[in-house]
């Protein structure tokens, strides 16, 4: 197991009628975690804010560009495991919209690669009405409220970001879930 202390960014991606961009995932080394869905996101090369990181991993993971990058709206410090990887990590998770077209993802890692399928948009009734586990792990709670800002979030309002950290209650609830 690799232990790894790093920050990261996360950017939740609306498009014009408000559907929400969100990635199948799991853990190819650890299977019996089952599948999730989660916003794309990762970690910060040295030289990167937290929008520019955002905005590199979107491409990367969706093969999203041309979107406007908002403000940050959620933090959290959390830690899990991925592959061979222990990760011990701040997030900055942005809103951004996006107003494009999706091109093929080109950026993955191998184990990324292994780990991601569909890449899917959800309306905010199907995101509420099914609840998926997703990453970041209370996403749920949090997403109605940020659907809601998206008109003044667009036209440039600023917000003060929420802490979503999960306790170790919420962590429990996500891999009971599977």
């Amino acid at each position: 197991m690799f232990d790894q202390r790093r920050r990261a960014a996360r950017v939740v991606v609306l498009d014009p009628e408000d559907r929400i961009l969100l990635i199948n995932g799991g853990d190819p080394a650890r299977r019996s975690l089952g599948r999730w869905w989660e916003i794309p996101g990762g970690g910060l090369d040295p030289w990167e804010d937290t929008a520019t990181a955002a905005l590199r991993e979107l491409e990367e993971e969706a093969g999203i560009g041309g979107v406007t990058m908002g403000p940050c709206v959620w933090t959290q410090s959390v830690e899990y495991t991925f592959g061979p990887f222990h990760f011990d990590q701040d997030e900055w998770i942005h809103v951004a919209h996006w107003d494009g077209e999706t091109r093929r993802a080109t950026g993955h890692e191998p184990l990324e690669a292994a780990a991601f399928g569909e890449v899917r948009w959800w309306t905010l009734d199907e995101a509420l009405s099914t609840r998926p586990r997703t990453i970041p792990y209370r996403m749920m709670e949090f997403l109605e409220d940020l659907v809601l800002q998206s008109p003044a979030l667009r036209d440039g309002a600023s917000v003060e970001p929420v802490d979503i950290t999960p306790d170790d209650d919420h962590v429990a609830d996500w891999h009971a879930r599977r």
